[in-house]
């Protein structure tokens, strides 16, 4: 008998070197399993190797990961936080706007003890009031959660009021610290 080679699926031996091509491989496969011989692939080896990633692979893509990450957090960070500034920056100046519209129909700004409270619902002893000259029953707080602070008259000289921001900790010092977020 002689070996033939049957694809890459068995080596067997048959009487005849043409018996597959004769019968088929349907038939060879019936035969084979009859006999309880089992197809062996040559190919498994390279299909284990298709199923998954190896662990070396994983922590290398990981550790790319963690690299890329290291690197482009702090900058997004850095962009988050001065975002926040820029808002604050803006709000204040729109309230302040606001303020300027409530000294031409009043004839003052709000004092300290009125605070903004006075753009939302009347003060006490003011005629001219012409408001609400914000939407709404709530007062705005900056980026961080934090109310606005309003103080009138100013304590910085050739200004008429403070509006400030306390900043991302809320806990500026009061008039020059850094930390704050003033009006201009």
């Amino acid at each position: 008998m002689q070996p033939a080679r049957i694809g890459v699926e068995q080596n067997a031996c048959f009487k005849h070197p043409d018996h597959l091509k004769r019968h088929g491989i349907r038939h060879w496969r019936e035969a084979a399993a009859s006999r309880g011989i089992t197809p062996k692939r040559e190919y498994d080896g390279d299909r284990r190797r298709e199923r998954g990633f190896t662990l070396l692979e994983l922590l290398v893509v990981l550790a790319i990961l963690g690299l890329l990450v290291g690197l482009v957090a702090p900058a997004a960070l850095r962009q988050l936080g001065s975002a926040k500034e820029k808002i604050a920056h803006q709000s204040i100046e729109r309230l302040a706007t606001v303020l300027d519209m409530f000294k031409l129909d009043v004839g003052r700004y709000p004092s300290t003890e009125q605070g903004l409270q006075a753009l939302i619902t009347p003060p006490t002893g003011v005629n001219r009031w012409a408001g609400p000259y914000l939407k709404g029953d709530k007062l705005p707080e900056d980026p961080w959660g934090h109310p606005f602070v309003y103080r009138s008259p100013s304590q910085r000289p050739n200004h008429e009021f403070d509006l400030y921001s306390l900043g991302p900790n809320g806990q500026a010092a009061g008039p020059g610290d850094p930390s704050a977020i003033y009006n201009e």
